[in-house]
């Protein structure tokens, strides 16, 4: 697997070549997180999200479908202690129904074949009232062009089955049903569009 590839050299990416769109990923998302919650967050890769999301929740599952992965995001959390980590697919979650308050799958819905069917996935295991909150790469240009960025990791192996600029993702979201989408863009090298919206009713 990809992803069990790179585990151990992805760190890289996240605190060096991307640091500064990281650093307000991770500052945006925590804003989101009440203490109370109890949290899923799905393709947590090595914890970028993971050590932030859990410092502000009461409980934190936190999944990916990258054993290797997990390990690492595992030493990197090393020190937390509300954190269950788990495989997981995203796509079939075993979760019950309304488990969640918040509901989090970071820089993953641009790598699925079927990101409508995960996002009803993470619809299902939201509590009513809860929040679905889903950053994602922009990796189309305005032109409408391939980005070098979703080119180059493309041929690397991390094939981007869906583009996005940030109005393009806020419609993906709209066309699925949800009708208070809110999207902000953490901006820098690669920048991310962190959609938040409310559990279907």
């Amino acid at each position: 697997m990809f992803w069990d590839t790179v585990a151990g050299v992805y760190d890289v990416f996240v605190n060096i070549i991307n640091r500064k769109t990281h650093i307000r990923l991770r500052n945006t998302v925590s804003e989101m997180i009440s203490p109370d919650d109890t949290v899923l967050e799905c393709a947590c890769g090595t914890g970028m999200l993971t050590s932030v999301i859990a410092g502000r929740c009461r409980k934190l599952i936190a999944t990916d479908i990258s054993e290797k992965m997990l390990d690492k995001a595992r030493k990197n959390c090393k020190e937390i202690g509300n954190i269950a980590f788990e495989i997981a697919d995203i796509t079939a979650l075993e979760y019950p129904d309304n488990s969640f308050e918040k509901v989090v799958a970071g820089n993953v819905i641009h790598l699925l074949d079927d990101p409508r069917g995960a996002l009803g996935e993470l619809d299902r295991v939201c509590m009513p009232g809860g929040k679905l909150i889903i950053p994602t790469y922009i990796n189309k240009a305005p032109n409408g062009k391939t980005s070098r960025f979703a080119h180059a990791v493309g041929k690397a192996g991390a094939d981007f089955r869906q583009q996005f600029t940030a109005e393009s993702y806020r419609r993906f979201f709209q066309q699925s049903g949800y009708g208070d989408v809110e999207v902000s863009v953490a901006d820098g090298r690669i920048p991310c569009a962190v959609a938040v919206m409310g559990k279907k009713s």
